[in-house]
């Protein structure tokens, strides 16, 4: 394995020290290294990867120093359109490292939202005209394929991409941890404070990561079956959109967004959409820790900004924010006995601590059957 401090500092001797993107697992202790040692005005976490492709674009106009992006490489999708209609030697001919986390290579053992990812993820590049190297974990041939895509950018103005595999980084532990906020309540209780609020003919969309986790052990512990849960297991970010879609169809019932902060931001203008649609039947609720708690803790704008006032801006009816189990009990008693008496749709934010447990467990179905059973539920 290399060091972050090793991979770092290299680029840094090329020149390059502007860092974007959306953190990811494979790229944790990379991510983790940057935020110590870069300021916040060269290391933005970005709302979506196509947004950091923006920032990037935009150092490199300012400055004519190559920039830097990474992502997992679920987020490629996200770049496509920048790739082609930006940074493109067609269009503007814009520089930029591509730094890749590769979740689901072929032969590695992955979940199943990675798996056809995995597949495509140099395919992408290939079809986008994309030159990349797998970075090896050696540090003297890692130090010549980052020299080599350095000195191809210098010469094409074209992009470049160094595609990470998994434990291609040495840990690194990340030191700005600091915050002003110590919210008492886990977001696996308030999970499990809600879901034990719905009523019987309810179904919840849950977002990526660690809210479907845990939205999934609580139901197993429980013993209760999965069939009223849609399980986000990718697409960040879209879970509202989802569940918009399930509500429009099925007004009858009480549809629930379990989303993140992290997600909620990258793709924000979803929630115009879901206001505009007046869904009487819509609760969204934001498990807010201000962190990507699934890929390292990396930190998100989610406690630094107002996602209640975000809401009803764009025209949530009702909103809410509780920062303990107590109010949260509360707002859901009324939402059980009152419901109709409210506006919809309701956004409800609770803000909760950061961390997880670390036995917990992943989904034990596959996709296809979350989905038959979801859909098998929401005929009767």
């Amino acid at each position: 394995m290399i060091s972050p401090k090793f991979f770092y500092d290299t680029l840094a001797n090329c020149g390059i020290d502007f860092y974007a993107g959306v953190p990811d697992s494979l790229l944790k202790n990379l991510c983790a290294y940057i935020t110590d040692h870069a300021d916040a005005a060269h290391n933005i976490i970005a709302a979506n990867e196509g947004g950091a492709m923006g920032l990037a674009a935009g150092h490199y106009l300012a400055t004519g120093h190559i920039p830097v992006v990474y992502m997992q490489n679920s987020g490629e999708g996200n770049i496509i359109n920048p790739l082609a209609s930006l940074t493109d030697p067609d269009v503007y001919n814009i520089p930029v490292l591509l730094v890749i986390g590769w979740r689901g290579k072929p032969g590695v053992h992955d979940e199943p939202q990675h798996v056809k990812q995995g597949k495509v993820t140099t395919g992408l590049l290939n079809v986008m005209g994309i030159d990349y190297t797998v970075l090896s974990k050696e540090e003297d041939k890692a130090e010549a394929q980052i020299r080599k895509a350095v000195a191809h950018m210098q010469a094409t103005r074209q992009c470049y991409a160094l595609v990470i595999e998994k434990d291609t980084f040495e840990n690194y532990q990340l030191n700005s941890q600091s915050s002003i906020f110590n919210f008492q309540l886990s977001r696996e209780e308030a999970i499990q404070t809600v879901a034990a609020a719905l009523g019987e003919k309810d179904c919840i969309v849950s977002t990526t990561g660690m809210i479907s986790r845990e939205l999934f052990e609580y139901r197993t512990v429980k013993n209760e079956g999965h069939e009223r849960d849609f399980l986000t297991v990718g697409s960040m970010g879209h879970a509202s959109q989802i569940a918009l879609g399930i509500a429009l169809a099925k007004p009858d019932r009480r549809v629930w967004c379990f989303d993140g902060d992290g997600a909620t931001i990258m793709h924000m203008g979803s929630m115009a959409i879901v206001a505009s649609k007046a869904p009487k039947n819509y609760v969204h609720v934001v498990f807010n820790n201000g962190a990507h708690d699934s890929v390292g803790g990396q930190p998100t704008v989610g406690l630094k900004i107002d996602l209640p006032a975000v809401a009803k801006a764009v025209g949530y009816k009702t909103v809410y924010s509780v920062d303990n189990k107590e109010k949260l009990e509360e707002i859901l008693s009324i939402f059980n006995f009152q419901f109709s008496i409210f506006d919809a749709p309701v956004f409800l934010e609770v803000k909760v601590k950061k961390g997880n447990r670390k036995d917990l467990g992943r989904p034990t179905t596959t996709p296809i059957q979350n989905k038959e059973a979801l859909m098998a539920f929401l005929k009767k």
